[in-house]
């Protein structure tokens, strides 16, 4: 079984690479269909789920998923029951002992047992925010200063999510096995120089 794990800066197509990167290898494909896992076994409606899972109100809590998260009286909270699920569907997914791409969602390090391949997708400022405008949401009509803004704040909560749920560090070279700089970049030619070298790294740990 073979797992990669994609992290991103918001912006940097992280998620686009990820897709084509299974299409390339002809891997399973992980992202939002975590989400509709978690909110289907607890009860609860996806974009709901979703907005728990972002809203990263409870990022001040001292605890991680190795230790008292668990049994703290947080527990009861629908953000942490959200997570504990989520984490437990990824998993799950890995127990399926399928060749996968997983996006986001802290799976590098939920999965460390299973020797994932890590990739951390990055781009400039100026490369994010263009893709931001082309591919904002109909009806969003954002500044570039507030996109700017917007890009830094998800970032901050990714990192300190990462940091909390698993006490180890976002962003930072060390974590990765590849990180790759996604500016002036065409994804569809990228995934596969990106496919090319995972498939190597999977092949030298055989």
């Amino acid at each position: 079984m073979r797992i990669i794990t994609v992290s991103r800066e918001f912006g940097s197509g992280g998620r686009e690479l990820g897709k084509r990167l299974s299409d390339v290898l002809n891997f399973d494909y992980y992202d939002n269909e975590i989400i509709t896992k978690v909110a289907h076994n607890i009860g609860m409606d996806p974009d709901y789920v979703a907005n728990n899972l972002d809203d990263h109100g409870w990022r001040d809590v001292p605890v991680t998923f190795g230790s008292s998260l668990m049994t703290s009286g947080f527990i009861y909270s629908t953000q942490v029951n959200a997570l504990l699920e989520q984490k437990k569907v990824i998993e799950q997914i890995a127990a399926l002992g399928k060749d996968c791409v997983i996006v986001g969602r802290n799976a590098d390090v939920i999965l460390a047992e299973y020797h994932p391949f890590n990739i951390f997708v990055c781009a400039t400022s100026e490369a994010k925010l263009r893709r931001c405008i082309e591919r904002a949401p109909e009806g969003e009509n954002l500044t570039e200063r507030e996109l700017l803004r917007k890009m830094r704040d998800i970032d901050k909560k990714r990192l300190q999510t990462h940091a909390i749920l698993t006490g180890a560090p976002w962003g930072q070279r060390e974590s990765y096995h590849l990180i790759v700089n996604t500016t002036d970049w065409d994804l569809k030619s990228l995934s596969k120089a990106v496919g090319d070298f995972a498939l190597s790294y999977f092949g030298r740990k055989a």
